[in-house]
């Protein structure tokens, strides 16, 4: 199995209800987000997947909450928690690159490259994974 993994960043404040703690306050992150692809087998070219197409969809999803308010976007349901942000870049980087004619949706026994999972760092040592399980 091979897997290739690209990085973007972005900041954005947040504030989590249900939450008793400090977090429930509107605070902000750097945010580091690195998407995961893996499949079975590499291209003619000896690649699982191009390193600047999957660079670009995650930049431009990360560009889509850069600079924001979080709880502002409704897709997040006013409670955005770094799985949730995970999710959505997921979800995000697959609709992107299926307008390419790039299908990297998992299915069990496929041989073409996949999403795999998205990391969402609020801190250094804090990490939230959205994945497809296996």
């Amino acid at each position: 199995m091979f897997e290739v993994r690209v990085t973007a960043d972005f900041a954005a404040a947040h504030f989590l209800r249900d939450y008793n703690g400090k977090c429930e306050n509107l605070h902000g992150h750097n945010y580091k987000v690195y998407a995961h692809v893996k499949g079975p087998k590499l291209n003619e070219g000896g690649m699982l997947l191009d390193f600047s197409k999957l660079k670009a969809a995650l930049r431009e999803v990360c560009k889509q909450l850069d600079h924001t308010n979080l709880n502002d976007l409704a897709v997040f349901d006013q409670n955005p928690s770094a799985e949730r942000i995970a999710m959505f870049i997921y979800d995000g980087i697959i609709a992107l690159l299926k307008k390419e004619g790039i299908d990297l949706s998992y299915s069990a026994g496929k041989t073409e490259p996949a999403l795999y999972c998205v990391d969402v760092f609020e801190t250094e040592t804090s990490r939230a994974r959205y994945r497809v399980d296996e």
